[in-house]
């Protein structure tokens, strides 16, 4: 019986309730017999609404919070004591598991706890990284003039963050613009692994008619680095389109008060909650996405959009460019200005032939690279990499 433990920061109950898990997403390529989830929460997730994710396995949910009070407290110098006195209780935790390896998602205290127990068990743990903290910083005061007590507090997760990185047997960062931050913090073991989308909803576009009115959907969390607001103004100069916009977050309200202004309320929807399944539906019944964001990343939303064979209008971000964009000719850039999303929409609908070839050259490169099978592989075989390693048995493979 191979046995993972899965360690997350989430509130787990939160996803769930905005449909966003992946079939088998804590259990890719269904390695494990028996999956526990430890949330450095309180939360109590509902575990018949969360069996999906890790397939077939037996399923079982721990808690072990983390204590802000550690936070910055003084003298700094007695934060890793203080560190490894809270995770003892996790790494008992952990001992009665017995796990062959352990999964972090995100490196905040869950990783750090992962950390203790390859210190203490001698267990194995992989990291995914999701985001670069030089750019979105987590947990951080941002700022040139920060008060002692917020340096005391950036120093505090710079220490706990680098410690549970630099331990792990690997990083798997889910796109390459991550990998400069690692590079800084000095992680040695490192492996671009994409997100694995939704294998079972997912599917291409069946063919490239236009609707009528067109179909223009955005995708993504709303706040001002991801604002959609220059394809609103374009969506009011044209005819005969109708714009989705799926997500939600702190700029929702100014938005729907543009949108009301601009007389667009019959036109451009708000889906601030849409379950996985039901997006990978829209998608395929949509017939371009445009989005703007500056975040230094390919996103889920981006990698699903493609690997729709939808074609694709997005900005060129402010500062380096994503080096996942400048692979292939299968996105149309533009800069983030009324005009240019307005003359690449346009150009898009009124042209049949090139809307279909965008379309279909994203759907070949997203298929080459960033297929839930060819994605779901790379897991599955890092995982059985290390089980083997540890002489535990592997399933899908011989004795």
């Amino acid at each position: 019986m191979a046995k993972l433990l899965v360690i997350v920061p989430d509130r787990i109950s939160d996803i769930l309730i905005k449909g966003e898990y992946q079939p088998e997403y804590y259990n890719p390529g269904g390695v494990f017999d028996e999956v526990h989830i430890l949330t450095t929460t309180d939360d109590r997730p509902p575990l018949d609404q969360l069996q999906h994710t890790v397939g077939r396995a037996r399923l079982t949910v721990h808690n072990y919070p983390d204590d802000l009070n550690l936070v910055g407290k003084r003298p700094a110098w007695l934060a890793g004591w203080r560190l490894r006195q809270w995770a003892e209780g996790g790494v008992e935790i952990a001992r009665q598991i017995a796990p062959d390896m352990i999964r972090c998602h995100g490196a905040d205290w869950n990783t750090y706890l992962a950390s203790r127990i390859k210190a203490r068990l001698g267990i194995p743990y992989v990291v995914s990284l999701h985001i670069n903290p030089d750019v979105n910083p987590v947990r951080r005061h941002v700022g040139a003039d920060l008060a002692p007590s917020q340096v005391r507090h950036n120093r505090f997760y710079d220490y706990l963050e680098g410690e549970a990185l630099r331990n792990a047997d690997l990083v798997m960062p889910v796109y390459k613009p991550i990998l400069p931050y690692l590079e800084r913090v000095g992680v040695e073991h490192v492996e671009v692994c994409y997100n694995v989308l939704n294998k079972l909803y997912l599917r291409k576009k069946s063919d490239y008619a236009l609707h009528d009115p067109a179909r223009i959907i955005y995708v993504g969390r709303l706040f001002e680095e991801k604002n959609p607001e220059n394809i609103i103004r374009a969506i009011a100069l044209m005819e005969r389109v109708e714009f989705s916009i799926v997500g939600d977050g702190p700029i929702r309200p100014r938005l729907e008060a543009l949108v009301a202004d601009l007389n667009l309320a019959d036109r451009v929807k708000f889906l601030p909650a849409v379950p996985n399944d039901k997006l990978c539906d829209l998608l395929a019944e949509s017939d371009i996405f445009a989005v703007h964001t500056e975040y230094w990343e390919i996103s889920k939303s981006v990698l699903e959009a493609v690997l729709t064979g939808l074609p694709v209008v997005i900005n060129r971000r402010i500062g380096a460019p994503v080096p996942e964009f400048e692979e292939g000719d299968f996105l149309r850039l533009v800069e983030n200005t009324v005009d240019d999303y307005l003359g690449a929409l346009r150009q898009l609908l009124e042209d049949d032939e090139e809307r279909a070839a965008l379309g279909r050259r994203a759907f070949a490169h997203a298929n080459a690279h960033w297929s839930p099978a060819i994605t779901e592989a790379k897991f599955a075989g890092i995982y059985r990499t290390i089980l083997a390693k540890r002489g535990a048995a592997v399933p899908g493979m011989p004795a």
